[in-house]
């Protein structure tokens, strides 16, 4: 009984969770970012159990770009996308929104992802909009699933996330509880968000105290993390606390 209530208190094994964390916290500038988004899709591939593909798109300049992808499959739908220049991937990376299909043969928006994806056996997917530092999007994490039922409480809790987070409303009722992978998935794109809204809250207050642009600020705010030696999140966190 001793041990199983030690093993009850050891903390949980969450890399997905930390990972996107850490992205969200992560200077856009540093090298390794691609490493990063990799890392992201192979941990969400592995873990998330309702999905059985994973991917991570980005831009650069104006060309769509599949950084990451955990099969041929994820590949095919992400490039049917960049094709047309529209899906929800694109769409996720674009306005900084998740978004959801919990029904892929009913989707009409996107044509070529609407006509492919189920060819390939695909029900559901949800794409995520992976943050880093300055607090745009540097990538999405893209999701497909086999099983539309087993996608629904992933697409559902990242939605509420997002809408929770910027006092928004959603008119869907919420699903069963999603697998422990999933879990661990909408943890860290929770804390991400939270980690976004203080970084952006600390770039606005030191931008009115030093009268600079929010530009300005977030290097300001890169050489403080840099100097002390921590990551943005943390060294927001110290601005707003000697602000607030």
């Amino acid at each position: 009984m001793a041990e199983a209530r030690e093993a009850d208190v050891r903390p949980r094994k969450r890399p997905l969770a930390d990972a996107i964390v850490t992205l969200a916290e992560t200077p856009d500038h540093v090298a390794g970012i691609d490493a990063r988004f990799k890392q992201i899709a192979r941990l969400a591939a592995d873990r998330v159990g309702a999905a059985d593909y994973a991917s991570v798109t980005t831009l650069r300049g104006r060309e769509y770009t599949i950084v990451a992808a955990s099969s041929e499959v994820a590949i095919a739908v992400d490039e049917a996308q960049i094709s047309d220049r529209v899906g929800p991937s694109l769409q996720a990376l674009d306005t900084g929104e998740p978004v959801g299909v919990p029904d892929v043969a009913a989707t009409m928006d996107w044509p070529g992802f609407h006509a492919l994806a189920p060819t390939l056996g695909l029900q559901a997917s949800v794409s995520v909009p992976l943050h880093m530092g300055r607090g745009a999007p540097g990538a999405v994490l893209n999701l497909y699933g086999r099983d539309d039922v087993a996608m629904q409480p992933l697409i559902f809790g990242v939605a509420q996330l997002y809408a929770v987070r910027h006092e928004l409303t959603i008119g869907t009722t919420p699903a069963a509880p999603a697998d422990p992978g999933a879990e661990e998935l909408l943890g860290g794109y929770a804390e991400a968000l939270a980690v976004r809204a203080t970084i952006q809250l600390a770039i606005t207050l030191l931008a009115a105290g030093r009268g600079s642009s929010p530009g300005d600020a977030y290097a300001h705010l890169c050489l403080r993390a840099a100097a002390a030696g921590t990551l943005l999140g943390e060294a927001a966190t110290t601005v707003v606390e000697q602000h607030l």
